[in-house]
């Protein structure tokens, strides 16, 4: 992530301690004319059948790496703003609540795994005539040996799910 990226994202005083000992971070950005929680359902509701192989491959990787499996949903998420919490521990998708404020931010952690710790964090930035710019962080902590093994091989998807799920926020 380049420097300036990274001391913008800083500027959100609550990411602080999500980012304290990160061993990763990326920050994927997009525009548009919605509400925080418009953004983060449609975001979370993005799953193209190429996204769905991709869980499926996941899969694999996790049985020879002797990860944690989680439940997978029978069939993709379909929310709507009202489905997205913000109180602390509720559930949106498989994602777990952290902390929130309206119209503000939203983080979130994924379930607890042995070797990593993920987060997904939404801020949006009020910029002019109701347009927001919502960025996009994703956060690792590792945890264990298998961790950077386990991300290192998914981190070319990431990007590229995390990043069309961005842009799917606001169209």
């Amino acid at each position: 992530m380049t420097f300036e990226i990274m001391n913008n994202i800083k500027k959100f005083k609550e990411l602080k301690p999500f980012l304290t000992d990160a061993d990763y971070s990326d920050v994927k950005t997009a525009e548009g004319n919605v509400s925080l929680r418009q953004f983060i359902a449609s975001m979370l509701s993005y799953y193209p059948w190429w996204v769905i192989m991709l869980f499926r491959i996941r899969e694999i990787i996790v049985r020879i790496l002797g990860l944690a499996r989680h439940e997978k949903p029978e069939k993709p998420p379909s929310l709507c703003p009202d489905d997205v919490p913000l109180t602390p521990g509720k559930n949106a998708s498989f994602f777990i609540v952290r902390v929130a404020e309206d119209e503000h931010y939203w983080i979130a952690e994924t379930p607890e795994d042995k070797h990593l710790k993920a987060y997904l964090a939404v801020v949006a930035e009020p910029l002019k005539d109701d347009i927001r710019c919502f960025h996009v962080i994703t956060i690792v902590k590792y945890k264990h040996w298998t961790g950077p093994v386990y991300f290192n091989i998914i981190r070319p998807f990431h990007h590229l799910v995390v990043s069309k799920m961005t842009q799917a926020g606001v169209n």
